[in-house]
Protein backbone atom coordinates (compact mmCIF):
# COMPACT_ATOMS: atom_id res chain seq x y z
CA UNK A 1 0.00 0.00 0.00
CA UNK A 2 1.19 3.51 -1.01
CA UNK A 3 1.71 6.16 1.62
CA UNK A 4 1.79 10.15 1.51
CA UNK A 5 3.44 12.32 4.08
CA UNK A 6 2.99 16.07 3.12
CA UNK A 7 1.94 18.87 5.67
CA UNK A 8 1.48 22.27 5.26
CA UNK A 9 1.21 24.78 7.93
CA UNK A 10 0.82 28.42 8.72
CA UNK A 11 1.74 29.97 11.95
CA UNK A 12 3.84 32.47 14.08
CA UNK A 13 7.77 31.79 14.92
CA UNK A 14 7.98 31.59 18.73
CA UNK A 15 12.00 32.11 18.42
CA UNK A 16 14.26 33.42 15.83
CA UNK A 17 15.70 30.49 13.93
CA UNK A 18 18.66 28.91 14.76
CA UNK A 19 20.59 27.82 12.13
CA UNK A 20 24.01 25.56 12.16
CA UNK A 21 26.05 23.70 9.98
CA UNK A 22 27.40 20.46 9.29
CA UNK A 23 31.62 19.72 8.16
CA UNK A 24 29.85 19.65 4.81
CA UNK A 25 28.54 23.70 4.99
CA UNK A 26 25.39 22.47 4.53
CA UNK A 27 22.82 24.96 6.41
CA UNK A 28 20.35 23.05 9.24
CA UNK A 29 17.99 25.48 10.11
CA UNK A 30 15.37 25.06 13.44
CA UNK A 31 12.22 27.07 14.05
CA UNK A 32 9.57 26.89 16.47
CA UNK A 33 5.81 27.48 15.30
CA UNK A 34 3.08 28.02 16.54
CA UNK A 35 -0.35 27.19 14.45
CA UNK A 36 -3.71 27.94 16.01
CA UNK A 37 -7.13 26.34 16.29
CA UNK A 38 -10.01 28.36 16.31
CA UNK A 39 -13.32 27.06 17.75
CA UNK A 40 -16.05 28.20 19.25
CA UNK A 41 -16.76 26.94 22.82
CA UNK A 42 -20.13 25.31 23.71
CA UNK A 43 -20.20 26.15 27.18
CA UNK A 44 -19.60 29.91 26.97
CA UNK A 45 -20.34 29.94 23.23
CA UNK A 46 -17.45 32.44 23.11
CA UNK A 47 -14.80 31.77 20.04
CA UNK A 48 -11.23 30.50 21.06
CA UNK A 49 -7.65 29.78 20.75
CA UNK A 50 -6.03 27.12 21.04
CA UNK A 51 -2.46 26.57 19.95
CA UNK A 52 -0.44 23.62 18.79
CA UNK A 53 3.50 24.14 18.89
CA UNK A 54 5.44 22.46 16.01
CA UNK A 55 9.52 22.17 15.82
CA UNK A 56 10.61 22.80 12.06
CA UNK A 57 13.53 21.93 10.72
CA UNK A 58 14.50 23.13 7.11
CA UNK A 59 17.64 21.98 5.15
CA UNK A 60 20.14 24.01 3.11
CA UNK A 61 19.49 26.77 1.05
CA UNK A 62 16.56 27.37 1.89
CA UNK A 63 16.95 27.65 5.39
CA UNK A 64 19.67 30.07 4.82
CA UNK A 65 17.38 32.41 3.32
CA UNK A 66 14.71 31.61 5.57
CA UNK A 67 16.89 32.16 8.83
CA UNK A 68 18.22 35.75 6.67
CA UNK A 69 14.23 36.91 6.39
CA UNK A 70 12.20 35.67 9.58
CA UNK A 71 12.31 36.61 12.94
CA UNK A 72 10.03 35.81 16.16
CA UNK A 73 6.71 37.24 16.07
CA UNK A 74 7.02 36.60 12.16
CA UNK A 75 4.22 34.75 10.00
CA UNK A 76 5.68 32.12 7.92
CA UNK A 77 3.72 29.40 5.62
CA UNK A 78 5.96 26.15 5.10
CA UNK A 79 5.36 22.92 3.31
CA UNK A 80 6.96 19.45 4.16
CA UNK A 81 6.80 16.37 5.90
CA UNK A 82 6.80 14.53 9.06
CA UNK A 83 9.73 12.95 10.63
CA UNK A 84 10.41 11.02 13.59
CA UNK A 85 13.49 10.71 15.41
CA UNK A 86 14.11 7.96 18.23
CA UNK A 87 17.38 7.59 20.35
CA UNK A 88 18.14 6.25 23.41
CA UNK A 89 18.21 8.68 26.56
CA UNK A 90 22.10 8.85 27.57
CA UNK A 91 21.12 9.55 31.40
CA UNK A 92 18.78 7.83 32.13
CA UNK A 93 18.78 4.71 28.95
CA UNK A 94 15.10 5.12 28.10
CA UNK A 95 14.42 5.21 24.38
CA UNK A 96 13.12 8.99 23.42
CA UNK A 97 11.28 10.25 20.28
CA UNK A 98 10.13 13.44 18.61
CA UNK A 99 8.12 13.71 16.23
CA UNK A 100 8.74 16.95 14.00
CA UNK A 101 8.42 18.49 10.45
CA UNK A 102 10.97 18.99 7.82
CA UNK A 103 9.98 21.83 5.75
CA UNK A 104 10.70 21.38 1.40
CA UNK A 105 9.39 24.78 0.72
CA UNK A 106 8.46 28.17 2.16
CA UNK A 107 6.78 31.11 1.38
CA UNK A 108 6.12 34.79 3.10
CA UNK A 109 2.65 35.73 4.24
CA UNK A 110 1.18 38.62 5.93
CA UNK A 111 2.38 42.76 5.47
CA UNK A 112 5.99 44.39 6.19
CA UNK A 113 6.47 45.78 9.33
CA UNK A 114 6.25 49.35 8.33
CA UNK A 115 2.17 48.71 7.82
CA UNK A 116 2.10 47.42 4.60
CA UNK A 117 -0.58 45.17 3.97
CA UNK A 118 -0.79 42.23 1.17
CA UNK A 119 2.17 39.93 1.53
CA UNK A 120 4.22 39.65 -1.87
CA UNK A 121 8.33 39.41 -1.38
CA UNK A 122 8.35 43.37 -2.44
CA UNK A 123 7.25 44.50 0.40
CA UNK A 124 9.84 43.41 2.69
CA UNK A 125 12.31 43.40 0.26
CA UNK A 126 15.42 45.22 1.90
CA UNK A 127 17.44 47.89 0.30
CA UNK A 128 20.18 46.28 -1.90
CA UNK A 129 18.66 43.32 -2.22
CA UNK A 130 20.26 41.37 -5.24
CA UNK A 131 18.71 38.73 -7.88
CA UNK A 132 18.84 35.42 -7.28
CA UNK A 133 17.51 31.74 -6.19
CA UNK A 134 14.20 30.74 -4.15
CA UNK A 135 13.88 32.90 -1.31
CA UNK A 136 15.69 35.57 -2.71
CA UNK A 137 14.19 39.24 -2.48
CA UNK A 138 15.79 40.23 -5.43
CA UNK A 139 12.79 39.22 -8.14
CA UNK A 140 10.44 42.45 -7.34
CA UNK A 141 7.71 40.46 -5.92
CA UNK A 142 6.30 39.48 -9.64
CA UNK A 143 5.60 42.86 -10.64
CA UNK A 144 5.67 41.93 -14.71
CA UNK A 145 4.25 45.34 -15.60
CA UNK A 146 7.70 47.09 -15.52
CA UNK A 147 8.09 51.15 -15.33
CA UNK A 148 6.29 53.03 -12.52
CA UNK A 149 5.09 49.62 -10.07
CA UNK A 150 2.76 52.67 -8.34
CA UNK A 151 3.23 53.25 -4.44
CA UNK A 152 5.25 55.73 -4.30
CA UNK A 153 8.69 56.21 -5.24
CA UNK A 154 10.57 52.82 -5.90
CA UNK A 155 8.29 51.55 -3.24
CA UNK A 156 7.70 48.09 -5.71
CA UNK A 157 3.92 48.05 -4.54
CA UNK A 158 1.37 48.01 -7.60
CA UNK A 159 -1.44 50.57 -7.37
CA UNK A 160 -5.07 49.31 -7.96
CA UNK A 161 -4.66 50.87 -11.57
CA UNK A 162 -1.83 49.37 -12.23
CA UNK A 163 -3.23 45.70 -12.51
CA UNK A 164 -2.49 44.02 -15.48
CA UNK A 165 -6.22 41.91 -15.41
Amino acid sequence: MSSFNKVILMGNLTRDPEIRFTQNQMAICKVGLAVNRRFKDSQTDEWREEPTFVDVTIFGKRGEAFEKYHRKGASAFLEGELRLDTWEDKNSGQKRSKLYVVANNWEFVGGSKDGGGGGGQAQREPAGASSGGYGDYGSGGGNTGGGNTGGGEGSGFLEADDTPF
